[in-house]
């Protein structure tokens, strides 16, 4: 093998092996937390922030139904949201009271 086929292997293989490693690395970020709907203020939430949007900080809105913010579990839909059907941080995205 020469210097070139061998750099471009080793390459791969460390392309491969960080590839792997990150979703063990978001999982443990998430261990012993949750998801919660409509509890982000504007620009702070977590990913999630619907149309026209990338991800964490992109929120439009405070208590954005389709951002949310990473709390300890059980916690969720114990905090208050503003637009929340229930006036609590739900599991899953919803459409935003008037």
């Amino acid at each position: 093998m020469d210097r070139r086929t061998l750099g471009l292997a080793l390459a791969a293989s460390l392309t491969s092996a960080l590839a792997l490693s990150a979703p063990a690395a978001a999982q443990d970020k998430m261990a012993g937390k949750e998801k919660c709907y409509g509890v982000a203020l504007k620009g702070q939430n977590d990913c999630a922030a619907g149309a026209g949007t990338t991800c964490a900080g992109t929120s439009k809105v405070d208590y954005q139904g389709n951002a949310w913010k990473s709390v300890p579990s059980g916690t969720c839909m114990k905090t208050a949201s503003k637009t929340s059907p229930t006036g609590f941080g739900q599991m899953a995205a919803f459409k935003e009271k008037m």
